[in-house]
């Protein structure tokens, strides 16, 4: 109840500006979830130069309400046009777009409102009274715990790969070795810097994000040309909010997919994506209505937009109780709070409290207003999409330059970002998975901090991992990762044996992790 009254009192006491920047943000997020190939994790990139001159609650806010509703606005074009603005909101797709083809589009519209609404309230509130208690059980870790929990953080990235382990190991490998480039934050060592200055003072992964997600995207786009037709515009759009009563009926999608976004938003590497494709998967296979999910049901959008939205509370408390971000716009935010010279972790409750609850009180105002607004501008967001492609491309360039360079006001990190640029371009043309480098290059220098400092308290006696009763659970738990991960590739690669022996078939069942690439391709 503490953290409740906290963030009451906090959110009285917000001022004009916060509002303003609040409606602003939830404003740029639909756009962002709207335009295809703007991604939010993007949005969030490229507003971060606008919070550089913010104070630190006001910078956080207004990040925060743009990845909020992010996850929801391309629902909209999902759903009306067949275009899904997010990765995430590829499976609306099956059942939305076909509500709308069989002329219930405001009855899809109002039911992926209402889940978005109803995901983003039931993460807040287990943000708030599950936070402060997992920050309590987390005060008790040293550092051999928190080596492991980063341990399992990075290896949940390759357990979710949706295609090849070797190349997202591949991935997460590259981004680890960032964080032996500069002086060791332990030793004092200088490693890697090959007489550079730049290279001595680190690879900052801010600029590492800008060129892999925006720049790298905008190449890619470059290279496949961009879209020559803008897509074709619906006539008066419309939502229709669900009753009490239809909300019963559909409860059981709405709680699978609050649960499911909950879940795997505080796990590194997972995020909306995934989230929307197993709560999809779970209504295929559980749903009460799963004869008719992929044909036009409602369950198919509950479920996996309330999950969607879900990820986004879920994603804070692993950034606010240990700092380590659940997703890659946590990973943002996190970026920006160590610019403001802010350290999350189990501290920060009793250090920054009114930081925490502003945090978490802007969580509840940009959910709500990504439901009001997302609405009312449901026709207008639309219209978005005749804005030519290349002038979209053209603003990312921009802002991520401006970006690269305001966070140290240094043109090395402008040259590390186009670099990086070259790289994410190259990766996602053979085929590698983004996430994993992104979160090997945040997570990298906390596993070798953590793992040396333990080291060294314990006489660099490695038995510290097994005799500390947490730590050895965790590593139970990364054993069993692991486990799974052996398992699992495996078993692909005896499926893929027998189905290269067979042929293909032509009724492959839905995925439930992964986005399919022929799903995501920008389709303007």
């Amino acid at each position: 109840m503490e953290t409740l009254t906290g963030v009451m009192n906090e959110f009285a006491s917000f001022s004009p500006t916060v509002w303003i920047i609040l409606v602003l943000g939830v404003i740029t997020g639909l756009i962002v979830g709207v335009l295809p190939g703007l991604t939010f994790v993007m949005g969030v990139i490229l507003i971060l130069p606008f919070t550089y001159g913010m104070d630190p609650e006001t910078g956080i806010v207004l990040m925060l309400a743009v990845y909020v509703a992010g996850t929801y606005g391309g629902a909209i074009t999902s759903i009306l046009l067949h275009i899904p603005g997010e990765p995430n909101n590829v499976p609306l797709l099956w059942d939305g777009y076909t509500m709308a083809r069989k002329g219930r589009a405001a009855e899809a519209l109002g039911w992926a409102a209402f889940a978005a609404l109803v995901g983003g309230l039931a993460a807040w509130v287990l943000l708030v009274f599950a936070a402060r208690p997992i920050a309590h059980v987390a005060l008790k870790f040293g550092q051999a715990e928190y080596f492991v929990i980063v341990l399992l953080g990075l290896t949940s990235v390759l357990a979710l790969a949706e295609r090849s382990v070797t190349k997202s190991l591949a991935a997460l490998l590259i981004g680890m070795l960032l964080a032996t480039v500069g002086v060791d934050a332990v030793y004092g060592t200088v490693r890697f810097d090959f007489g550079s200055e730049t290279l001595r003072d680190g690879i900052d992964y801010l600029p590492v994000m800008v060129g892999i997600y925006a720049l790298g995207h905008v190449l890619v786009r470059f290279g496949e040309g961009f879209a020559a037709e803008n897509a074709p515009q619906p006539g008066r759009v419309k939502t229709k909010i669900p009753s009490l009563r239809q909300f019963r009926e559909r409860s059981g999608s709405m709680g699978r997919g609050v649960v499911t976004g909950s879940l795997l938003g505080g796990v590194p590497g997972a995020g909306a994506t995934v989230a929307s494709f197993v709560s999809y998967g779970l209504e295929k296979q559980f749903g009460k209505d799963r004869a008719q999910v992929g044909k036009g049901s409602p369950n198919g959008v509950i479920g996996p937009q309330a999950a969607s939205t879900a990820t986004v509370g879920g994603a804070f408390i692993p950034l606010l109780v240990l700092g380590i971000p659940g997703s890659a716009a946590t990973a943002v935010i996190l970026g920006a709070m160590l610019l403001h010279n802010v350290q999350p972790g189990p501290q920060i409750f009793q250090t920054q409290p009114e930081l925490v609850y502003t945090i978490i009180a802007a969580l509840l105002v940009s959910v709500i207003l990504m439901f009001v607004l997302g609405i009312a501008t449901s026709g207008p967001m639309v219209r978005l999409l005749k804005v030519p492609e290349q002038y979209i491309a053209v603003i990312i360039v921009l802002f991520a330059y401006i970006g690269a360079f305001a966070i140290r006001n240094s043109m090395s990190d402008v040259w590390i970002m186009t670099l990086f640029a070259v790289l994410g371009f190259f990766l996602q043309k053979w085929g590698y998975p983004l996430a994993p480098l992104v979160l090997g290059a945040i997570l990298g220098p906390l596993a070798e901090r953590y793992f040396t400092t333990a080291m060294i308290s314990s006489g660099n006696d490695p038995t510290i991992f097994v005799t500390r009763p947490i730590s050895a659970v965790l590593l139970v738990i990364w054993v069993a990762v692991l486990a799974f991960l052996v398992y699992r590739s495996v078993t692909q690669a005896r499926r893929g044996r027998i189905s290269a022996a067979v042929g293909p078939r032509e009724d492959d069942p839905v995925q439930t992790t992964g986005v399919p690439a022929e799903e995501t391709k920008d389709v303007r």
